[in-house]
């Protein structure tokens, strides 16, 4: 994580294709992350239900939340959260 970023944390699935696709894009930005399986962690189940989750994945980037993935949309998010692309 760059100095003063916000924290990174991806709740997602092992089976999810979206996920995948979410993690290679935030891998291909140098954009460091957390990942949290809700299928295979209780904890990160129980992590995610307390966020309002209903589906994966869901990136918190500090206290805000983006479901799903959309790239536009999670360039335009993360830059807003002070992440830098």
């Amino acid at each position: 994580m760059k100095a003063g970023q916000p924290r990174i944390t991806l709740y997602s699935s092992s089976g999810c294709t979206h996920c995948r696709q979410l993690k290679q894009w935030l891998r291909q930005h140098g954009i460091r992350f957390v990942e949290m399986d809700v299928q295979r962690n209780s904890r990160a189940f129980k992590d995610f239900q307390r966020h309002g989750g209903r589906g994966v994945p869901l990136l918190l980037v500090g206290a805000r939340k983006i479901q799903g993935f959309n790239p536009k949309q999670l360039s335009a998010q993360l830059r807003k959260a002070g992440v830098t692309l």
